[in-house]
């Protein structure tokens, strides 16, 4: 048993206060399944979204417990990823910034702090990666070999903590903890040609694409023949995860697992678009969270903020495993449970486009502070000006082409320093009340909320010069030199670097 193990195992179990004795079998206890998707809302049907039919997330949603109110600490692939595989704030563990510690700049965890699947190993389970189907990919499409899922880790950390790509490969009765890693919002591409494929797949699947004229778009864009089409694509891409989700499920089913197996499923950001990834409005942190299986009640609504570390401290717990004493998540199933009455959200240097934002959200308002307000909305981003959308959007604006709402809320040429919105009742974030009188006492409230987050949390903020030169050296390396992304990425990381020299 791992050194880890013991040291965890004389730690409480928050919510129950039961001590985990190591008597306690390990062929006693649940499995435990994540579905973690990528670039999605929470545009399902048991959602709400009406355009399309998501009855497997459906099925799980009705079989278990709904969250309206969760969000993610990190809007971004690395940095979510890094605080969920850790229950910890990315701001706190140093790993916010996106796709940082990996080259000749490192990131070690903090203290006692270990990634999930190592208290997972711990306690006797065997710990997987993958796509939740032999000889399918996380596409949902045919592979000649598997292989291990999306890690996406921002710190120093051992490839064993996972022992396979799938379950199928552990010891007769030993429990499982696995990670359904899928594509999400990342196959429906970002050019016309992708869109197409996306077409042909959906028709191939479903008997039908979903056609961009019944599209709803957030009332920042304009209804555009591309942006239109790519929603549509991007909604054809989360039925195709639904049914991914269902052929899992049906798998577990068939292998007598599924009367075992807590199963939790969510994404790890909001779509990728303009206002979206990235970005700390509902459009880019609120996410579908439900959680299914032996003990969870079934066919219960949550509207209580959560965060999406939380699912660290809820799948030990489920699991009858103690809840480390340095973990932020909380396991909001315990009976002792004390609501949230905040959440608290980070975005920072995404690819080379540096920033510095953090949100705090209660039941009424969401807050919002910009460090650098200096800089505008759509800041240069090799990875987003890369998107057909994005293109599309700048076209219009040149032109003179987009509505004032759009130009307002996407390509201002600075930011409000606060921000602050109703958001149960401003769905998209368009009403700024950060200088309403009316609302002063809340923003002030707010403010020192955040404050007070901030330095318990421990947030170190924007890199140091020294630092974003290691981390842009890094990127640039997995570029190829001379091309014509390469020459965007180093054009625009300079903008940044004298931004930085200026105070901006």
């Amino acid at each position: 048993m791992s050194s880890v193990f013991l040291r965890l195992s004389t730690f409480c179990l928050r919510g129950s206060f039961l001590l985990f004795t190591l008597s306690a079998g390990a062929a006693d206890r649940p499995n435990v399944l994540w579905f973690v998707v990528d670039d999605m809302s929470a545009n399902f049907s048991c959602y709400g979204e009406s355009s399309i039919s998501t009855p497997h997330v459906d099925k799980l949603a009705a079989g278990g417990i709904k969250f309206t109110s969760a969000f993610v600490t990190a809007p971004v692939c690395s940095s979510s990823r890094s605080a969920m595989i850790t229950g910890m704030y990315q701001t706190s563990i140093g790993a916010h910034h996106h796709r940082s510690g990996r080259g000749e700049h490192r990131i070690q965890l903090p203290g006692e702090v270990v990634p999930l699947p190592s208290l997972f190993q711990g306690a006797g389970y065997y710990t997987c990666i993958g796509s939740g189907l032999p000889g399918i990919d996380h596409r949902g499409l045919p592979i000649k070999k598997d292989r291990k899922g999306k890690t996406d880790y921002n710190f120093d950390w051992d490839a064993l903590i996972y022992d396979s790509h799938d379950w199928s490969g552990r010891a007769e009765g030993q429990p499982f903890f696995m990670q359904v890693q899928l594509h999400g919002g990342k196959l429906r591409g970002d050019t016309e040609a992708a869109y197409e494929e996306m077409k042909k797949r959906a028709v191939t699947l479903f008997g039908e694409s979903m056609d961009p004229d019944k599209v709803t778009l957030p009332p920042y864009y304009p209804r555009d023949p591309v942006l239109l089409r790519d929603w549509a694509a991007y909604l054809d891409s989360v039925r195709i995860t639904d049914w991914h989700v269902g052929q899992v499920m049906a798998r577990l089913e068939k292998e007598g697992l599924l009367k075992n197996t807590v199963v939790i499923f969510m994404t790890d950001h909001g779509i990728s678009h303009a206002r979206g990834k990235q970005f700390l409005y509902d459009e880019g942190t609120h996410i579908p969270f439900v959680i299914c299986g032996p003990g969870v009640e079934a066919g219960k609504v949550r509207d209580d903020l959560i965060e999406h570390i939380d699912m660290a401290a809820i799948s030990l717990a489920a699991a009858g495993l103690p809840v480390p004493a340095w973990m932020q998540g909380r396991n909001v199933l315990a009976g002792d449970y004390s609501l949230r009455d905040a959440v608290f959200s980070a975005r920072d240097r995404c690819g080379e486009a540096a920033d510095r934002i953090r949100s705090v959200r209660t039941e009424d308002y969401l807050y919002l502070r910009n460090f650098h307000p200096g800089r505008p909305h759509l800041m240069a981003n090799d990875y987003k000006d890369t998107k057909l959308i994005i293109q599309r959007l700048r076209e219009m604006h040149a032109e003179g082409q987009l509505p004032e709402i759009s130009e307002k809320l996407l390509f201002a040429p600075v930011r409000p320093a606060e921000e602050l919105y109703e958001w149960r009742d401003d769905r998209w974030q368009v009403a700024n009340l950060a200088a309403d009188a009316v609302h002063e006492e809340a923003r002030r409230r707010l403010s020192a909320r955040l404050d007070q987050w901030i330095e318990e949390s421990g947030d170190p903020g924007d890199e140091s010069p020294e630092v974003y030169d290691l981390e842009i050296a890094d990127e640039l390396a997995v570029i190829k030199a001379g091309s014509e992304r390469y020459r965007a990425f180093s054009k625009n990381a300079e903008v940044y670097r004298q931004w930085m020299k200026e105070g901006e």
